[in-house]
């Protein structure tokens, strides 16, 4: 994905269809003259519904998408022929995006599933005709309804990434060239930060015909859950993610110490991301010597890092069973 064509963000003002008109008509004809009343009901608004879209990856077609409207409710009207229904207007949205009321930052809902449908604005009722109100104590009503008015909102829309694994990292520790070697992804790659300025996507081959899907978010810094850096902008689409893969360059100065840091970045913008499943890796492994890997392994002894290389493909292997292993460890 191109960078400028990688949206997860949009806001859009949605409107729905206005349910039409009750017809207050009566039947009138040369053999009769004084006919009783044969108004039809108005028919329903269109409905503003969101749709799960699994060959979506990005907002990017909703971008210049500023106002949807739905269509109205046609009124009812003689004969008791009932107003025809306003066309519902379908947003199709890719999986993991979360729907946000624009005023109160309340979640609506969030799509998961491809197919999946919700009614984010229902179009208003139509009305009913004098003929539903007939009685036998009141044959000629001269009264209708008025069709239901429409509903509008101003609606957040938030695309959360769905893979089964995250790399979480500082700037510079081989997300991109780890994603780039073990899948067909080309994020762009460069010694500087943030050269990652969107998230990644990418499958990755494993044994047997088998895959899985990895995201590579920008870098995290310290403070990011305060919106230093790239900040807030890309920490939510770590919340999707089943497994979390923390990348610690072999050249770091404490590894124990950016782990933790790392971590603590995550903990501070969502709590519940502990409870996810975690991998400890150690990148650009082919930097180092035995000496200097056995002092790296010895620090993170608790976490039993795996050591690879992407320039070299050392350790690619094991850090994809590692991988595989833990997402299928409710399987065993």
């Amino acid at each position: 994905m191109a960078e400028s064509n990688f949206i997860d963000y949009v806001k859009i003002y949605c409107r729905s269809g206005k349910g039409g008109a009750g017809s207050a008509h009566f039947y009138r004809s040369k053999v009769t003259p004084l006919g009783g009343p044969d108004g039809g009901n108005g028919g329903r608004g269109g409905h503003i519904i969101i749709r799960g879209n699994s060959q979506l990856w990005t907002l990017l077609h909703l971008k210049y998408t500023k106002h949807v409207h739905s269509e109205d409710g046609q009124n009812g009207s003689e004969n008791r022929k009932t107003g025809r229904d306003g066309k519902d207007v379908y947003i199709d949205v890719p999986l993991g995006t979360v729907a946000r009321d624009s005023e109160t930052e309340e979640v609506l809902f969030e799509i998961t599933k491809h197919g999946e449908e919700v009614i984010l604005l229902q179009g208003g009722r139509g009305g009913k005709g004098n003929d539903f109100f007939k009685t036998a104590t009141m044959q000629a009503p001269r009264f209708s309804q008025p069709g239901e008015p429409f509903l509008e909102s101003w609606t957040v829309f938030e695309l959360k990434l769905l893979a089964d694994v995250g790399l979480v990292g500082f700037p510079n520790a081989g997300k991109s060239t780890l994603l780039s070697v073990v899948s067909a992804a080309k994020p762009e790659i460069a010694d500087y930060p943030f050269t990652t300025l969107v998230p990644n996507l990418g499958v990755v081959p494993y044994r047997d015909d088998r895959s899985f899907v990895m995201a590579d978010i920008p870098g995290i810094i310290e403070g990011a859950h305060e919106g230093r850096g790239l900040g807030l902008r890309f920490l939510r689409h770590i919340e999707r993610n089943s497994i979390l893969l923390f990348l610690i360059p072999a050249d770091s100065e404490d590894a124990l110490k950016e782990y933790k840091i790392l971590l603590n970045e995550l903990k501070l913008y969502n709590p519940q991301l502990m409870q996810k499943d975690k991998i400890v890796s150690v990148s650009k492994c082919d930097l180092i010597d035995d000496a200097q890997k056995k002092k790296i392994a010895t620090k993170l002894k608790n976490h039993h890092p795996v050591f690879f290389s992407s320039a070299t493909g050392i350790g690619i292997p094991e850090l994809k069973d590692a991988i595989w292993n833990l997402m299928n460890k409710s399987e065993e």
